[in-house]
């Protein structure tokens, strides 16, 4: 066999083999032919919280387990390719076994990375949050290109995204807005967007065409279930109601059913309004500051432990992760672990996966990378 397909190969069987042991494939094995009964079991669902907390760990262990099994299959595939190619004299043979062995070096690459998501709470689903800067509508209107980036990357990857908040802007985009992002692994994959984010364009709100440079903030937390405790005593927060905006007509909200919590010692605010219930508002609101407060706490042992690890610390103006320049030419650049991308469309339509897994690598690897201010 050729030797840069045989190099390929070992990289590949090497990759395969830390997969493994980090899957634990034997135990996960077992593991899921329990679930599996579980779920066959009707009396699951008289405890729908339980049932749900099943399902999920099901749908998690059979999606890593089938993905590895998958590159073992797909490897020997290449490979049987590879050798009949060598053996017949046919090069668009052992080309198309090179290639599929290069794609699979990549693939097993992110399934190694997406093993290594063993944070407590990286498997939960994630709040997302983005509030616009200071610079009124020409900010507000990048929220809004910066929350539907997030929105495509979550639709690609098959995540579900339940709208919670959104506070329109004046004249164009929003001034903040709060969703869910619900799926496997959703908080580990979003934790390190965490931070501000700096765009650069020609204003179409200018009518000078001059260009602009606005900013916006993401803050990303885990979603929490009852199992984990978290104390907040009455006399910690405020609350406060409001009327949610709405399209007008004779659909308005004529109601105070928007709710707003503010936790006073920590300073963290959470708002909802994507019910017409208040009471089902308040519910969801209160959910969102547990889930932040936990976060809060998740953050206070990372910075202990590594305070340099943490690129969520001090989110200000003057202190943001990535720069998105559309002019006078085109360039993404995270400025923590210095990934560029030159299709600055196709990141604004969700293509940020090179973004999350260098900025996770050097998360795992113990630092949080450098970069300066572009």
């Amino acid at each position: 066999m050729r030797a840069e397909i045989q190099a390929v190969a070992d990289e590949i069987r090497q990759s395969l083999t830390l997969l493994r042991r980090h899957l634990d494939v034997d135990a996960a094995t077992l593991r899921l032919d329990e679930l599996n009964a579980e779920a066959e079991n009707p009396d699951l669902w008289n405890d729908t919280e339980r049932a749900q907390k099943v399902m999920r760990e099901r749908t998690h262990l059979e999606h890593s387990l089938k993905e590895y099994h998958g590159i073992e299959h797909e490897l020997e595939d290449a490979l049987t390719l590879a050798e009949l190619g060598e053996a017949e004299d046919d090069e668009a043979s052992i080309d198309e076994a090179q290639s599929q062995l290069d794609a699979l070096q990549a693939r097993v690459a992110k399934r190694q990375l997406e093993s290594l998501l063993s944070g407590e709470a990286d498997g939960n689903d994630a709040y997302l949050e983005v509030n616009a800067g200071a610079g009124g509508t020409e900010a507000q209107d990048w929220a809004q290109m910066l929350l539907r980036m997030y929105v495509r990357w979550a639709e690609q990857h098959g995540y579900k995204v339940e709208w919670l908040e959104e506070s329109a802007g004046e004249e164009a985009g929003i001034k903040s807005a709060s969703v869910k992002v619900i799926g496997p692994n959703a908080y580990g994959w979003l934790k390190t967007e965490s931070g501000v984010h700096r765009l650069v364009r020609i204003s179409p709100f200018d009518s000078q065409a001059r260009r602009h440079t606005s900013f916006a903030s993401v803050w990303v937390y885990p979603v929490v279930d009852d199992t984990i405790e978290i104390e907040v005593l009455d006399k910690d927060v405020r609350i406060d109601t409001y009327r949610a905006s709405g399209a007008g007509g004779q659909h308005i909200n004529k109601t105070d059913s928007a709710i707003r919590i503010t936790h006073m010692p920590t300073g963290i605010v959470v708002q909802c309004q994507s019910d017409r219930s208040q009471h089902k508002n308040r519910a969801q609101a209160w959910n969102m500051l547990r889930a932040r407060l936990y976060e809060h706490e998740l953050q206070k042992r990372e910075e202990a432990a590594q305070a340099e690890a943490d690129s969520k610390t001090d989110i200000g103006w003057g202190h943001q992760i990535r720069s998105y320049v559309l002019q006078p030419y085109q360039m993404v650049k995270d400025l923590r672990t210095a990934v560029e991308k030159g299709n600055a469309q196709g990141v604004l339509d969700g293509d940020i996966d090179d973004f999350l897994e260098a900025s996770l690598a050097s998360r795992l690897d113990g630092g949080s990378g450098s970069g300066a201010d572009a």
